[in-house]
């Protein structure tokens, strides 16, 4: 749990025990007999750091008297305090603190440290990525998903339910809002030129997200954008997609490639989920010639020309499902 705790760079399992220099020794070498069971080396070191100055050695007497006590039990072993394998460490306090093998933390800032953010989840490599991207830097997370029934499947919901419960962990619990897409993607579909419909799906995605943003008190959004990776992610289309909504939108994979983000997606066990071949609603109604340089202006009076569009994306927002995960 604490390795998936962001805001805590390392830690330490510690034995604890009274300033006695013979317990000490005796835990000292169990540190020591795991360190050689675990093929951490056989060159070591022991550091002590003497808060009690009324104790009647210096920190380098502990030192050396427990390395003897080590090199004595276990006579395969070899001190070098210049470039050990592996430390010791010994701490004494009110108490006496042992500890030798310390784990890496989630690093980062605490989530929430820096606010709350709607994170556009889909079933893909790219967006878990980015929301545990921004959890590391204490954005506290909120997921919305975009559901397209009767086109896209249970399986493709259950897929993106998994993903958000492989992010939770980072994010301390995550809410996923599930929003029904299908009537804004079918109007679009047969309202607007078919090269523009991934750019228009996309500001509508904005447009719901960002008010479920402000409803649950979320400042930004989060997408998993990655700079010309695909149609709607050239600069201009990008654009685009911003003009959608008023608040902040981070894309914290937008410099980085594919390969940097499937090392990321690995790093969080969400690349097997993420590759389940079940369709979202991105890849329905998907243009075979997509617009890849759209011209802001006339991108936004086509989208203001569907009157009926404002009511169903107000209806798309109220009518969302949430899930705590």
């Amino acid at each position: 749990r604490l390795q998936s705790l962001f805001g805590i760079v390392g830690f330490y399992r510690c034995f604890e025990t009274k300033k006695d220099l013979d317990e000490i020794k005796k835990i000292a070498i169990q540190f020591a007999r795991q360190n050689l069971e675990e093929n951490r080396g056989i060159e070591f070191k022991v550091d002590t750091r003497r808060i009690d100055k009324s104790l009647p050695f210096t920190n380098q007497q502990y030192s050396a008297q427990l390395g003897e006590a080590i090199l004595d039990a276990i006579p395969e072993l070899k001190v070098n305090v210049r470039q050990p394998q592996w430390t010791i460490n010994l701490e004494l306090r009110d108490k006496a603190y042992i500890y030798g093998f310390g784990y890496m933390g989630g690093k980062g800032l605490p989530v929430g440290s820096a606010g709350r953010g709607m994170l556009l989840l889909s079933g893909g490599i790219d967006s878990p990525v980015a929301g545990f991207l921004m959890a590391k830097r204490g954005l506290k997370l909120e997921a919305v998903y975009f559901n397209t029934p009767p086109y896209t499947s249970e399986e493709s919901l259950q897929k993106v339910k998994d993903l958000a419960a492989i992010l939770s962990p980072w994010n301390g619990g995550i809410k996923l809002h599930v929003v029904n897409f299908t009537e804004i993607q079918m109007l679009l579909n047969k309202s607007l030129p078919e090269e523009t419909l991934t750019l228009h799906s996309r500001a509508s995605m904005m447009k719901i997200a960002g008010k479920l943003a402000e409803f649950h008190s979320c400042a930004a959004l989060i997408t998993g954008e990655s700079l010309s990776q695909v149609a709607s992610q050239t600069l201009e289309s990008l654009n685009y997609t911003n003009q959608a909504v008023s608040m902040a939108v981070f894309r914290p994979c937008i410099g980085l490639d594919k390969e940097e983000i499937i090392h990321f997606s690995k790093r969080i066990k969400a690349f097997e989920t993420s590759i389940q071949p079940f369709d979202d609603c991105c890849t329905l109604f998907s243009p075979e010639h997509p617009l890849t340089r759209p011209k802001k202006t006339e991108m936004v009076t086509q989208y203001n020309q569907l009157e009926l569009l404002p009511d169903m994306l107000e209806k798309a927002v109220n009518e969302a499902m949430s899930f705590i995960l």
